[in-house]
């Protein structure tokens, strides 16, 4: 059963705001009260009952919608892991009275995890969407202002080479098909586990690529072709085993442990498509030489993580989700997106201004991006949906007129704010946690954006309002 809000508070909160009290920050003082919010909780609630059938009526008392709030708002603002959350919150008296926790019990982090996966992309959109809400409300955003960037967010995977997703295939279809012979014996197919062979090719792969002659690419080739003949040969018995499972050859009497062995043909028949593509491109890359065949795969267990390159001398290339991000006054973001396959910045530059006009119900005066969000088409679109001053700097020779108009006071202003967007996404990695995303799939990437986005959305606004509140004063 779930509750909207922390009951019936007890002595041990009395004692816990008599000792913090004095600790508490102007800003988070401010986004205290903003969390208050209805909506917010509201929201959180109705992703926390839809879990069960009857969550709203039945079941033990779980945590409250606004304790789940505030512990995955606490967890993104410190680009904690959930262990690290549970012990903070617990040993932490001014966490505790933040996050309405109390003097009650924290959850774990088997807990935590599963009450973040509830909190879906679409929920958690719907949080960001509502706190820039509010802070049109409280005056803080007007919406007179725009600017935007795009910048990757790195799912978790390791760096991707033709021999270790090779590797990784083999190690996850072996597991798999050991666990089904644990359970059904060994009727059917008999597993040979053929994972020893493939690690030390992998490793004799490893010492025959840092030999460039010639002699030693060709070491390499061999090397990758007997490694490609032992993939095919799990990947075949994997089939087999797919086969005895379908066919009953492969079963058990426990209904439980059928259940079981039901789930783990669905891994294998899941999994077996992507090691066969990752042969596939090997073939092509190494065999073949063609270094740029399209739809690579680069995981197995991220399958649409992308390959970008954004031109960056530190980092070439990243493997990950391209995002953007784009801001009003007082650095409140007030939208993002995750682009399921990476657009161009071209291409998303007038969509940001029509997100902007629906998110604060009006155009904006002054429109600021870098130069690679530059169009004469954007450009004409975005004067005929009413910006006033597009500030972008225009690639290619430039005519004298336009360079007449980037030389202006107005658009060169517009330029110095719109570096703080880098600035923006750069706070986001480093203190939020947007360089590499820790949850997994695309719904988890939209979860820890969104969230990630929220966090510095919050501390924005609440120094913002703290500011207001002391010059009233």
């Amino acid at each position: 059963m779930r509750e909207r809000r922390q009951g019936q508070r007890s002595f041990a909160d009395g004692f816990l705001t008599e000792q913090v009290d004095e600790f508490w920050d102007d800003w988070m003082r401010a986004v205290d009260h903003v969390l208050d919010d209805d909506d917010l909780v509201a929201t959180v609630y109705e992703a926390l009952v839809t879990r069960r059938a009857r969550s709203r009526t039945r079941g033990r008392p779980g945590y409250p919608a606004d304790v789940v709030l505030r512990l995955l708002l606490v967890k993104h603002l410190r680009s904690w892991s959930f262990a690290i959350l549970e012990r903070e919150v617990r040993t932490n008296l001014l966490y505790r009275q933040f996050t309405r926790v109390g003097g009650g019990k924290v959850p774990d982090t088997k807990t935590l995890g599963r009450l973040a996966g509830v909190v879906g992309p679409e929920a958690v959109a719907r949080l960001h969407q509502r706190i820039v809400a509010i802070a049109q409300e409280r005056g803080v955003v007007v919406g007179r202002k725009m600017r935007v960037d795009t910048t990757v967010v790195e799912t978790n995977i390791h760096y991707p080479t033709d021999s270790s997703l090779l590797g990784d295939g083999v190690r996850v279809l072996t597991r798999v098909m050991k666990r089904v012979t644990a359970i059904t014996g060994a009727a059917g197919t008999i597993l040979r586990d053929r994972t020893r062979s493939v690690k030390l090719r992998l490793l004799a792969i490893g010492r025959a690529s840092r030999n460039k002659s010639e002699s030693g690419k060709a070491k390499l080739k061999t090397l990758y072709q007997r490694l490609l003949e032992t993939t095919g040969r799990v990947v075949g018995q994997a089939k087999r085993f797919v086969a005895d499972i379908a066919t009953g050859v492969k079963r058990s009497a426990d209904r439980i442990q059928q259940a079981a062995v039901d789930g783990l043909k669905g891994e294998l028949e899941g999994m077996l498509p992507r090691v066969e593509q990752v042969i596939r491109q090997t073939k092509v890359r190494v065999l073949g030489g063609d270094t740029r065949a399209a739809g690579k795969l680069v995981s197995l267990f991220e399958p649409t993580t992308e390959i970008i390159r954004k031109g960056k001398a530190s980092k070439p290339t990243e493997f990950g989700k391209l995002v953007k991000v784009q801001e009003a006054e007082h650095q409140i973001i007030t939208a993002y997106e995750v682009y399921p396959h990476r657009p161009s910045d071209k291409a998303v530059f007038v969509p940001a201004i029509q997100t902007h006009q629906d998110r604060l119900r009006r155009v904006p005066d002054l429109v600021t991006a870098d130069a690679g969000f530059y169009s004469a088409a954007g450009e004409a679109r975005a004067k005929a949906m009413g910006v006033h001053r597009v500030a972008v700097p225009a690639t290619g020779t430039k005519s004298a007129r336009r360079k007449l108009e980037q030389r202006k006071r107005w658009f060169k202003k517009a330029q110095r704010w719109r570096t703080g967007c880098e600035g923006r996404i750069s706070v986001l990695k480093r203190r939020h946690g947007l360089n590499r995303c820790r949850y997994r799939g695309d719904s988890g990437m939209q979860r820890w954006v969104g969230m990630g986005v929220i966090g510095d959305t919050v501390i924005n606004l609440g120094v913002a309002l703290a500011r207001s509140q002391s010059k009233t004063k």
